[in-house]
């Protein structure tokens, strides 16, 4: 299914944009993903996304039920036993998705040599001679298999978090192991640096803080608490494998590493698993409540599988030698890797998958040949390694180099000036870079907002204590990753809950017996407004003090609060 913007002036040509994965819809990353581009970009093009076979609207294949217990597994390659439970782990996972997915007819199909004949079909059917292809992590491996097969079908062709081919599953892998370690060590040094984040972690040492909880962690799970947003508590468990599953969800862009580095802090302040655990189930797409599977629609694990296990063929006759080998390179990544080895397995259910590739030889080295080719990267992707795009862009025969430095997993249109002018004027104006290497600055994690107190009791005054609901609004896990489309009720972390939904204007909220520190317990209703920019709460206050106040943050940042707390009449603002 192809969905097309058509250019809204003088028509150059498509841009197409093949998203990541495998497995990503396509359709429902458009609006936002166009958002974001230069005004002159859908002016002079027609935009173009599309669900890849069996994604989304093209099949919407999904594996809910097996993903989730897939990827709650401990995956522990450093006993006897733990490689056993891998491989079992590998074995169901591999029965239990083709099973749940259907559409049997199909899955033999999935590859991404099948896929890209589907592009070329809507090209022929559009009629453009040729067109611009834009493909963002697993999309550069789709772009560059389409640029092999039709290499005089593309009049420019941009890779963002580049997969280099030539390497098998096992060489990737490894790469990608030690990306993730990387840039977690990156993630925690950027909270040495950051004095609201390091004075978080005690004053110390944020990889003293984490690599104590892995030890903590590799000992026994640890129990906590989740407050429930039906009231009440759950007692639940805090595994090590859930610490590695939350810790690498979180670092593919610099707000979701700072979003990890606040649960962490939270942790060292007084062992608070709470914060780790909602990033956790918001990973692995599990209702907080009853941790049954939410289905996203927006990306499908079993079609991530359905498409990499015919991309990647894998040495052995038969599947358990396959795993053993598989297990045995992984010798290597324990040994090396302080953290993250466990990542080295990801592609082990393919030894065990129907219609799984059994071609082990990669494709020829990809040189675009004709195809004037920007190669985005960036050095804190732990995804697509670095060195990959180094790789593939050494071997282009008329190809570019952007790095920025700390930096996303893709980096076209996250705002960064010298990365997206560089786009937009080659897209546009035929322009190329004036150097076949340009380096364009970033961080590795946004500022770091400090936890609210534990105490109301720490808090100067109303203002100060409503400015730290405002980011704790902000930044609750389920409010940060919302969709913006379903109604959602949250428990507060010392009692009551917060709901948020779409409203006519924009969102709306209502906090109920709601604490975000303990002895400020806030009732009452807020908003945010789309067009004027201003994030209002208008709430009751009990606990510590009572009173009623009125919150506002306009466009610009300006806060004022009024109203009465503690018997006093209140007229702040900052």
């Amino acid at each position: 299914m192809f969905g097309i913007l058509p250019a809204t002036g003088e028509r150059k040509g498509m841009f197409v944009t093949a998203t990541g994965g495998p497995g990503i819809a396509g359709l429902t990353s458009a609006d936002a993903y166009t958002s974001y581009f230069a005004p002159s970009i859908p002016e002079h093009f027609d935009i173009v996304f599309f669900d890849q076979r069996g994604i989304g609207q093209s099949g919407g294949l999904q594996c809910t039920e097996a993903a989730a217990a897939y990827y709650s597994a401990p995956w522990d390659g450093t006993t006897p036993e733990g490689e056993a439970a891998l491989i079992e782990t590998a074995r169901t996972f591999a029965t239990a998705c083709p099973a749940e997915m259907g559409n049997l007819d199909l899955q033999p199909y999935l590859g991404t040599e099948q896929a890209v004949e589907d592009l070329e079909f809507f090209r022929q059917t559009m009629g453009d001679e040729q067109f611009w292809l834009y493909g963002e992590s697993y999309g550069t491996q789709y772009a560059q298999t389409y640029a092999a097969a039709h290499p005089d079908r593309l009049a420019g062709l941009i890779l963002d978090g580049t997969v280099d081919l030539t390497l098998t599953g096992l060489e990737y892998y490894d790469q990608q192991a030690r990306a993730f370690n990387q840039v977690l060590e990156m993630t925690l040094a950027a909270c040495n640096e950051d004095e609201y984040c390091a004075e978080s972690m005690g004053g110390g040492d944020a990889f003293a803080v984490y690599d104590g909880l892995v030890a903590r962690l590799q000992s026994a799970p640890l129990p906590f608490e989740f407050p429930l947003p039906s009231g009440g508590f759950a007692a639940r468990t805090f595994a090590f494998s859930d610490l590695e599953t939350t810790a690498a969800g979180m670092l593919y862009s610099e707000g979701d590493r700072m979003m990890f580095l606040r649960a962490l802090a939270a942790y060292s302040r007084n062992e608070d698993l709470v914060p780790l655990a909602r990033l956790l189930y918001v990973n692995l797409y599990l209702d907080p409540e009853t941790l049954t599977p939410i289905l996203d629609p927006t990306y499908s694990d079993g079609m991530y599988y359905g498409v990499e296990c015919q991309d990647y063929g894998y040495e052995g006759a038969t599947p358990e030698e396959k795993a053993e080998i598989y297990l045995r390179a992984g010798d290597v990544i324990e040994s090396d890797l302080p953290r993250f080895a466990s990542i080295f397995y990801g592609d082990l259910p393919c030894a065990f998958w129907p219609h799984a590739r059994e071609d082990a030889t990669r494709p020829v080295p990809f040189t675009a040949e004709g195809i004037p080719t920007l190669v985005l990267g960036s050095t804190a992707d732990p995804a697509t390694p670095t060195q990959n795009g180094l790789d593939v862009y050494a071997r282009l025969a008329d190809g570019y180099l952007v790095t920025e430095i700390g930096g996303p997993h893709v980096i076209f249109g996250w705002g960064v000036a010298c990365v997206d002018d560089l786009v937009t004027a080659f897209l546009v104006d035929d322009l190329l870079p004036s150097a076949r290497e340009t380096e364009c600055e970033g961080v590795v994690a946004d500022p770091f907002y400090p936890l609210a107190p534990l105490s109301a009791a720490d808090f100067a005054d109303p203002l100060e204590a409503l400015l730290s609901v405002d980011d704790e609004l902000y930044f609750l896990p389920e409010y940060y990753y919302w969709d913006y489309v379903t109604p959602t009720t949250v428990a507060c972390p010392f009692g009551g809950t917060v709901a948020f939904s779409l409203s006519d204007t924009g969102e709306a909220y209502t906090l109920t017996q709601c604490a975000f520190s303990e002895g400020l317990i806030l009732t009452g209703t807020g908003g945010y407004d789309d067009e004027s920019g201003a994030f209002t709460l208008d709430v009751t206050v009990t606990g510590l003090q009572e009173g009623v106040l009125l919150y506002t943050r306009d466009a610009e940042g300006a806060i004022t609060v009024t109203g009465t707390y503690g018997g006093e009449t209140i007229e702040l603002s900052e």
